[in-house]
C-alpha cells in the first residue's frame, strides 16, 4: 500500500520543480555564455580591440558562475538526511557568494589589464567590432531579464546572482561598445578610448558583485526575512481555528524556501491532545500556503502572553 502524500511531501514537490526551472534557466544560460564568449574572442583578436578581447573572457568566465548554479541546485535538491537533517539548501545561497565574489575578482583582474593597455597604446580596433557588440548587448541583455526573473519567481539567490553577472557582462559590452566607436571616431591617438570605457565598465561590475555578495551572505547567515513575510506567515497561522495569537515568529532562508519556528498562543484550558492536534493544523496552513515554506515547527503556549499577535 503506497504511503499517504503529506503537505510536507508536496512543499518539498513544489521546491523540487522550482528548483528544476533553475536548472533548466542555468543550462541555457551556460550555453549562451559559451558561444558569445567564443565570438568576442574571436572578434575581438581579428579586429584588434582589447576591450572585446577582455569581454570575451569574462563571458567565458560565466560558464564558470552558470556551472555553480546549476551544481548548487541539483546539490539543493538532494533528500535530508540523519547528518544533514535540515537538507542542503545552505549550498544554494553559498554559490551566489562565490559567483559575487567571481565577479569582484574578474572585475580587478579587468581593471589591471585595461590600465595596462592605457598605458601602452596599440592599434585602433576594427568597425565590425561594433556589429558584434550589438548583437551582444542585446543577447545578453535579454538573458538577463529573463534570468532575474526566473530567480524571483523561483527566490532563488544563485540564479538572480547569475543574471547579474550576465547583466554585467552586457555592461562591459556597451562601454566596449562607446570606447571603440569613440578610438575610430576620434582618429589617431584615442585608440585608448575602448580601454577607458572597459576601465568604468569594471567599477559597475565590482559594485553588482558587492551588492550581490551582501544578500547572499545574509542567507549564509540566516538574516530574517521582509517584514511583509514574516506578517504574511502569522497571519496564516493566526487563522487556523483555535489559535488564539502568535507569540513569535521566526524564519530562514534554506534553498528556495523558508524554515519557519513560530509560537502560536490557545486556550491554556485545553487538552494537550487538542493542542497538538492545532499545532499540526498550524503546520499544515503553513506549507499549503503560497509562502515558499518548506518546514514549520509549531510550539504551543498558552493565551494571555505578553506579545500575542491576536487572531482576526
Amino acid at each position: 500500500m503506497a504511503s499517504p502524500v503529506t503537505t510536507a511531501d508536496q512543499a518539498r514537490d513544489r521546491a523540487l520543480r522550482q528548483a528544476a526551472r533553475g536548472l533548466r534557466a542555468a543550462v541555457l544560460a551556460l550555453t549562451v555564455s559559451a558561444v558569445l564568449g567564443a565570438v568576442k574572442v574571436v572578434a575581438g583578436v581579428a579586429g584588434h580591440s582589447y576591450a572585446l578581447i577582455a569581454d570575451g573572457v569574462e563571458s567565458l568566465l560565466d560558464i564558470a558562475s552558470s556551472l555553480a548554479v546549476w551544481g548548487s541546485l541539483k546539490i539543493s535538491m538532494t533528500d535530508p538526511n540523519k547528518r544533514f537533517p535540515y537538507g542542503y539548501g545552505k549550498v544554494e545561497p553559498l554559490a551566489g557568494l562565490a559567483i559575487a565574489a567571481m565577479l569582484i575578482v574578474i572585475a580587478a583582474v579587468l581593471a589591471v589589464e585595461s590600465v595596462h593597455e592605457i598605458r601602452h597604446p596599440h592599434q585602433a580596433p576594427a568597425p565590425f567590432t561594433l556589429v558584434v557588440l550589438v548583437v551582444v548587448v542585446a543577447v545578453k541583455e535579454l538573458l538577463y531579464r529573463w534570468l532575474a526573473h526566473t530567480g524571483r519567481e523561483i527566490e532563488s539567490r544563485a540564479v538572480v546572482s547569475d543574471a547579474w553577472h550576465h547583466r554585467s557582462d552586457a555592461l562591459t559590452s556597451l562601454a566596449a561598445f562607446v570606447g571603440i566607436s569613440v578610438a575610430l571616431a576620434g582618429g589617431e591617438g584615442y585608440e585608448s578610448a575602448d580601454d577607458w570605457a572597459a576601465l568604468a565598465a569594471c567599477c559597475m561590475i565590482a559594485l553588482n558583485g558587492a551588492v550581490l555578495l551582501r544578500s547572499a551572505l545574509g542567507d549564509v547567515l540566516d538574516a530574517a526575512p521582509s517584514g511583509e513575510t514574516l506578517d504574511k506567515i502569522r497571519a496564516v497561522a493566526a487563522a487556523v481555528e483555535g489559535v488564539s495569537g502568535i507569540d513569535d515568529c521566526r524564519a530562514r532562508k534554506s534553498g528556495l524556501g523558508w524554515l519557519v519556528d513560530i509560537h502560536v498562543e490557545v486556550d491554556g484550558a485545553m487538552p494537550v491532545t487538542e493542542g497538538h492536534r492545532i499545532a499540526h493544523e498550524v503546520k499544515d496552513a503553513l506549507l499549503s500556503a503560497p509562502l515558499g515554506v518548506l518546514d514549520a515547527l509549531v510550539h504551543i503556549e498558552p493565551s494571555g502572553g505578553p506579545f500575542g499577535f491576536k487572531a482576526q
